[in-house]
C-alpha cells in the first residue's frame, strides 16, 4: 500500500502525534480537528473500507474499540461522552482509503451528524 498515508505512518515514513500504539492499532491526533478531542484508531494492517473487512479480521475491528475505551480514559473523555465512529466510502465522509474510528470528544454532540 504505497501511497496510502495512514501505512506510511504505520511504517514510520510519517510521524503523527501518536497518543496510542500496540502490535496491531495506531492511535494518533488528527490533523484537522472537529472537537477539542479528535482521534484516529487504525489497524496496522491495510484495509481500504469497511467493505473490505473479511472474518479473519473481527478481532481486529474489536482490537480498534478496545484501544479506544483506553484513549478516551486517557483523554479524561470517557465519563462525558464521545463519539467513535468508521466513515465508509466518499459519501459517507471516508477521504483516507484505510479504516479508521473517529473519536471525538471534549464538547456536546449534535445529531444528525453533517
Amino acid at each position: 500500500m504505497g501511497n496510502c498515508l495512514f501505512c506510511k505512518m504505520v511504517a514510520g515514513d510519517i510521524k503523527p502525534d501518536i497518543v496510542y500504539e500496540d502490535d496491531t492499532v495506531l492511535a494518533f491526533r488528527d490533523l484537522n480537528p472537529q472537537a477539542p478531542v479528535h482521534i484516529l484508531v487504525i489497524p496496522k494492517k491495510h484495509i481500504a473500507t469497511i467493505n473490505d473487512m473479511s472474518h479473519e479480521d473481527e478481532v481486529l475491528i474489536g482490537k480498534l474499540y478496545m484501544a479506544a475505551t483506553k484513549i478516551t480514559n486517557q483523554e479524561g473523555i470517557a465519563e462525558s461522552g464521545y463519539r467513535a465512529v468508521i466513515n465508509c466510502n466518499r459519501e459517507g465522509g471516508q477521504e483516507v482509503f484505510h479504516i479508521h474510528l473517529h473519536i471525538l470528544g471534549g464538547r456536546s454532540m449534535t445529531w444528525p451528524p453533517g
